[in-house]
């Protein structure tokens, strides 16, 4: 049997996985609730994961939404999944974490010195992480489909298009989508998107 892996985003959960069933009726849909928080031990959970399904499967199709995706690409599980679907993808996460900083004020000096910095809009900065980020650039080479919303808060035009163009990914654009798909609008032109 052919298997989809769904992997959540922040704040997200492997019961989204459900969602999917119904789009993929000939494949076995699991989502993975992963335990940690940092691509260095995210992507071992996920690599886990696509060995331990690749072991009793035929091929494997990922689905990974925001912050998701960025730890599903530090996973090295390129060889092991036949493509993947990519829904708002964090795929420049030091411009991010940039991003961050500038909004809460904070700098690279301020942040390595302290380690950790909690923000006023609930996001830890942590120095450990930008430097991981910095040290690991994303390699990644599976034959991926981006869905983006216009309206994408974290990540722009701009840096979704230049990754999609690096990695010969295709690049679908909801007019007024946002970061998080959820409206019922919003969700038919993902499944749309998907069955497409």
């Amino acid at each position: 049997m052919n298997a989809i892996l769904y992997i959540h985003g922040k704040g997200g959960s492997a019961a989204e996985s459900e969602h999917y069933k119904t789009l993929c009726p000939n494949c076995d849909v699991i989502g993975l609730d992963y335990k940690t928080f940092s691509p260095w031990d995210t992507g071992k959970e996920i690599n886990d994961a696509v060995k331990e399904l690749k072991s009793r499967c035929g091929s494997i199709t990922l689905i990974a939404n925001s912050i998701g995706a960025f730890f599903s690409m530090n996973a090295g599980i390129d060889d092991l999944i036949e493509k993947a679907f990519f829904i708002s993808p964090i795929v420049d996460m030091e411009s991010l974490i940039s991003n961050m900083m500038t909004w809460a004020g904070v700098t690279e000096e301020q942040l390595k010195s302290a380690g950790t910095i909690r923000t006023d809009f609930g996001e830890d900065l942590s120095w450990d992480y930008l430097s991981y980020v910095r040290s690991h650039p994303i390699e990644w080479h599976v034959p991926t489909h981006i869905l983006y919303g216009s309206n994408d808060n974290l990540t722009s035009f701009k840096t979704i298009a230049d990754f999609s163009n690096k990695h010969q990914a295709t690049l679908t654009v909801m007019e007024n989508g946002e970061h998080w798909f959820h409206t019922d609008e919003q969700m038919a032109f993902l499944d749309n998107w998907i069955k497409g």
